[in-house]
């Protein structure tokens, strides 16, 4: 007789190798292209989109279509369902990954700053689902990345008032929608991240070393974003191993 544990194990695992049609978000580096890499030549279908789309069209990956799109320009954004019609007809998966950290102390902080940080990290996320969600059903998943700044109560860090503030603020629009797709879906779960070795993290700290890659970060946002959904909805995962 099979163990309970042994049953959701091979579900998961099935949910996992079902094939899917996934949508990312800020692929032209860190977390995004390894994201990328890592559903390269599977089952499942990707749409990547950044701003440059260089970097993924250069990897010649067969599933993984691409173009460029700035999610903060409602022109780019309307790329999307036009490809969803053409190409795929329903989404299973999105994971709004683009990010924009600005490190500089709060009295230099310009609007700007904090204007496209929020683009970036809130209004551009809350668009691009926006155009999604007409694809998605009761089992779909959206991920929203978020960082541990974003967290009540976490450790901040002087610098970050227009990153984490707009962190936060993703983080209660997850729990927000959450509640109002409950009965129809799709599901809304937000990864709160910890320090990721990316050329974002690399270019705000400079010389800092965090104790995680981006390929590794990628691998766990890929795993729960094929099957959070089962046993998640309106939450927020603290993924750090250190602080931050």
């Amino acid at each position: 007789m099979i163990s309970l544990q042994g049953f959701f194990h091979k579900e998961l695992m099935y949910l996992s190798t079902m094939k899917k049609n996934i949508i990312i978000t800020g692929t032209s580096r860190g977390i995004g292209y390894e994201l990328v890499g890592l559903l390269a030549d599977t089952e499942h279908q990707v749409l990547a989109l950044s701003r440059n789309e260089v970097p993924v069209s250069g990897m010649g990956v067969t599933n993984c279509h691409c173009f460029p799109c700035d999610i903060t320009d409602a022109n780019d954004i309307k790329k999307v369902p036009t490809f969803i019609k053409e190409h795929w007809g329903s989404v299973d998966v999105l994971i709004n990954n683009s990010g924009y950290l600005v490190n500089k102390p709060f009295a230099k902080l310009k609007k700007e700053d904090f204007q496209y940080s929020y683009e970036v990290n809130v209004f551009g996320a809350a668009a691009l689902t926006q155009a999604v969600l007409p694809f998605m059903d009761k089992k779909g998943h959206v991920v929203n990345i978020s960082s541990m700044g974003g967290i009540q109560g976490s450790m901040k860090f002087p610098g970050l008032a227009a990153y984490s503030s707009s962190k936060g603020a993703i983080i209660t629009l997850t729990e927000v929608l959450a509640e109002e797709y409950k009965e129809s879906g799709p599901s809304f779960n937000a990864l709160a991240l910890g320090a990721v070795q990316t050329e974002m993290l690399e270019e705000a700290f400079p010389g800092y070393k965090a104790p995680v890659t981006a390929k590794e970060m990628a691998q766990y946002i890929l795993d729960f974003s094929l099957t959070g959904q089962q046993h998640y909805n309106g939450k927020t995962l603290q993924v750090s191993s250190g602080t931050p």
